[in-house]
């Protein structure tokens, strides 16, 4: 299409995932009780870490601020979502869609830089305890969070920039439930072979390095809880990987199902449900594995409640 046919795109459509009200009506239900157990859950993980003082160590200090980018993540995408399951026309604005994905962007970098200082901290609590104090000390885990978001500002600001500067002279439909990149480079009439590269490369450097820091981290601290040679001991060890592992597992074969892939391998409607999976389903359930799979979380919270009902009695 030639420069003359450009229009100024003002908004998008999102298509979502049903034109069948009834549908629409269950999915609405469906996603604001996943929304408010995220809240729920998230917040009270925040709160409980800051409450009580036997979790002010740097695997909780990271853990809060997993479940803070859990619950941004999620706010970014969902009560859109559940505005435009009730509206007859689901259309965003240029400037909303820009802003919804570069904060999608952002917190989506931070989750898998998160998850890959937490296996650090692993790694270095089982293979090094006696360095654990030195190597993990505040400063350094604060460092590791700030790093995580600059890095997480930084891909945001690069994917948006770059793809919200290009003509949309074709469509202005978009057939998902948020703004993602991917699909918003197809609906551009110029040549987007520039941002496709740009969006597998960070994408790869951003993912698969977080994901080879988790791979090698876990190599290590297998082998070293093997060395431990009896099975309680092993056992007390792993279990301080397994709430960890879990989570890893659930988001990083749905973030690099979804990106590292040429856009012509796109397929909205499979798409969409592992777009649901990692953007409302994941945020739902860190918290639960976090405190369910991990007997210091429940502690802190039979702690925290015995504490309230004793205040409360006196």
């Amino acid at each position: 299409m030639t420069g003359g046919n450009h229009t100024t795109v003002t908004e998008f459509i999102l298509l979502g995932f049903t034109d069948d009200p009834q549908t629409q009506l269950a999915l609405f239900v469906v996603f604001l009780g996943i929304y408010i157990i995220t809240l729920l859950g998230n917040l009270g993980m925040i709160a409980l870490i800051h409450l009580d003082a036997r979790l002010h160590n740097p695997m909780y200090f990271f853990l809060s601020n997993l479940s803070f980018s859990d619950l941004c993540y999620s706010t970014v995408v969902v009560p859109k979502t559940l505005a435009n399951f009730l509206a007859e026309r689901k259309a965003i604005s240029f400037t909303g869609c820009a802003t919804q994905f570069y904060f999608y962007a952002v917190f989506a970098s931070v989750e898998c830089l998160l998850l890959a200082a937490m296996a650090y901290d692993r790694y270095v609590a089982i293979c090094n305890p006696l360095l654990y104090p030195v190597l993990m000390s505040r400063k350094v885990c604060i460092w590791l969070v700030v790093a995580s978001y600059l890095v997480g500002c930084a891909n945001g600001l690069i994917h948006t920039n770059t793809t919200f500067r290009l003509p949309f002279c074709t469509s202005n439909v978009i057939d998902h439930f948020f703004c993602d990149v991917p699909l918003i480079l197809k609906l551009s009439c110029s040549d987007t072979l520039v941002n496709q590269v740009l969006l597998f490369v960070i994408s790869s450097l951003i993912g698969l390095c977080s994901f080879l820091t988790i791979f090698v981290s876990y190599m290590y601290i297998l082998i070293s809880i093997l060395r431990i040679h009896s099975t309680a001991g092993r056992y007390k060890a792993f279990a301080t990987c397994t709430s960890h592992l879990m989570a890893v597992i659930l988001f990083y074969t749905t973030i690099l199902f979804i990106y590292l892939r040429p856009s012509s391998s796109y397929f909205e409607g499979q798409d969409q449900v592992a777009a649901v999976f990692y953007t409302v389903v994941i945020p739902m359930m860190n918290p639960l594995i976090y405190s369910l799979r991990n007997k210091e979380v429940k502690d802190a919270l039979r702690r925290i409640v015995r504490r309230k009902g004793a205040s409360i009695g006196t």
